[in-house]
C-alpha cells in the first residue's frame, strides 16, 4: 500500500526529539512596561516538547519565569508579568526547549537568549539560527 503524505512541504512534517527546534521567538512589550507577551514557533513534532523561559533584570535577578510543559502546538503565546518592583529598562531572556519524562532528568534539545528593551512597546522578534 503507497502512504499518502498530505503535507506539501517537507519541512511541515513533524520531526522526532533530535531534530526539534526553536524556529523564532517573538516578543510584544506592553506599554505599561511590565508585561512582555511571548510566542513561540517550533519545529513540527512528534513527541511534545516542553519550554522553559526566565527572564533577568539588568541586575542579574529573575523578573519572571514560565515554565510549558508539553506543548500541544507548534506556534503559540502567553503573556509574562515582570514582578520587579522597579522595572529596569533592558532585559535579557533565556529560553530552554527541552523533554522530560517522570522520574527522569531534563534532555536538553535547545537553548537561546535574547535581549529585550522594556522601554520600546511593541514586537521585538528574534529569530534563531539553526545552521
Amino acid at each position: 500500500m503507497q502512504m499518502i503524505n498530505f503535507l506539501d512541504d517537507a519541512a511541515d512534517m513533524p520531526k522526532g526529539r533530535v531534530d526539534v527546534r526553536l524556529l523564532q521567538v517573538g516578543f510584544y512589550v506592553y506599554e505599561d512596561g511590565r508585561r512582555v507577551m511571548v510566542g513561540f514557533e517550533i519545529t513540527p513534532f512528534l513527541e511534545r516538547p516542553s519550554l522553559e523561559i526566565n527572564i533577568f533584570n539588568e541586575n542579574g535577578e529573575r523578573a519572571a519565569s514560565m515554565i510549558i510543559v508539553d506543548t500541544q502546538t507548534p506556534n503559540f503565546s502567553m503573556t509574562m508579568h515582570l514582578r520587579d518592583t522597579e522595572p529596569t529598562g533592558i532585559y535579557s531572556a533565556d529560553i530552554v526547549l527541552y523533554y522530560a519524562m517522570p522520574n527522569e532528568e531534563k534532555e536538553m534539545v535547545q537553548r537561546a537568549t535574547a535581549v529585550l528593551d522594556m522601554n520600546t512597546p511593541g514586537e521585538q522578534l528574534i529569530r534563531i539560527n539553526n545552521a
